[in-house]
């Protein structure tokens, strides 16, 4: 057959799929084929909307289910193989992947963010790297090294038996902060617009943590009732008897995930300051939901509350991060890592 006659699809068919199969990458874990991962963009013209064209990978990569490390963009045949590069590498900046391949069924165009000896190659259909090829250079490029840190980020996300999987921004959320924190960094700030699903996100970060035992001890921080009782409900529901509501100023110290408001942990006077019957080393993780209400201030009680427990991993999360003469996020926690 003129392999030239053939469609994108075919050529996925009957080449790139045996390919990536013989390399040893598992159809029912470690790849997917075209796969939407934005449904476009809303546009407003007036009283009218419309949705953008939808973005669509061939294939994408993973080392484990939601940790994708590479993608694949297919052309058909009368293109040249790398024609598909920069559509390929344009998707890679948005889902955060250092392996970009192009191919048009006779080879493929590797584009290797790890490699800066030789970033871009051609390399043969037989030889496509394998999964633990692409995920030693990925763990390299990331900079993690020892065994713990390699343990953070292998550990597998949680599943509840539904359909429901992050979206590919909460996704990206949650692996930057497991391979900042497998770097040994202890604060971390997430800046998710509303309505993004931070706390689904915090979730998993906390979960994989927790599971993974790096972080044994978890407080989860808000400024309203509403939104622990959200929490509590919601997301954080796996936790059930190991989770406690932190109130009516009374601790137990058996459990070990806390939801708790600021204004439930300190007061004016001494006694009303409940977190200072923890210890300082107590909580191994702190998640700060809404970080800019009140903990952006050096000079808050919030603030006060987190300076106790420094030692903790803590990771800010907000839609409206602030940064003004008197208030600033990102001097304490640093600079967005997502």
């Amino acid at each position: 057959m003129n392999k030239k006659l053939l469609s994108e699809r075919d050529i996925c068919t009957k080449y790139i799929t045996p390919s990536i199969e013989d390399a040893g990458w598992d159809r029912h874990s470690q790849y997917r084929e075209e796969v939407n991962f934005t449904d476009g963009k809303i546009q407003v013209r007036g009283k009218l909307t419309a949705r953008g064209k939808r973005k669509r990978a061939d294939y994408i990569l993973y080392y484990k289910p939601n940790i994708p490390i590479g993608i694949i963009e297919v052309k058909e045949n009368n293109h040249s193989v790398g024609a598909g590069m920069q559509q390929a590498l344009n998707y890679a900046e948005i889902l955060n992947l250092p392996f970009v391949f192009s191919t048009n069924g006779d080879r493929f165009l590797f584009h290797d963010k790890s490699n800066v000896n030789q970033i871009e190659k051609e390399i043969e259909l037989s030889d496509f790297p394998s999964p633990e090829e692409l995920w030693s250079k990925y763990l390299d490029f990331k900079g993690i090294e020892d065994e713990s840190a390699k343990e953070i980020v292998e550990q597998d996300y949680f599943f509840d038996g539904s359909s429901r999987t992050p979206r590919y921004y909460q996704q990206n959320a949650v692996n930057l902060t497991l391979e900042a924190i497998a770097r040994g960094q202890n604060r971390i700030l997430l800046v998710m617009a509303t309505g993004t699903g931070k706390t689904y996100t915090s979730f998993q970060i906390v979960y994989r943590l927790w599971k993974s035992r790096t972080k044994k001890r978890i407080l989860f921080l808000a400024d309203r009732n509403a939104l622990i009782d959200q929490t509590r409900r919601g997301d954080f529901k796996f936790f059930k008897d190991k989770m406690t509501t932190v109130q009516k100023r009374q601790v137990d110290k058996s459990y070990e995930v806390y939801l708790a408001i600021y204004q439930g942990l300190t007061g004016n006077e001494e006694e009303k300051n409940i977190f200072k019957q923890f210890s300082p080393d107590f909580f191994d993780l702190i998640v700060i939901d809404e970080c800019h209400r009140g903990s952006a201030k050096e000079d808050s009680a919030w603030r006060e509350v987190l300076n106790y427990f420094k030692n903790a991993t803590q990771i800010g999360l907000t839609a409206t991060p602030k940064e003004d003469e008197t208030t600033s996020n990102s001097e304490y926690f640093g600079e967005p890592i997502y």
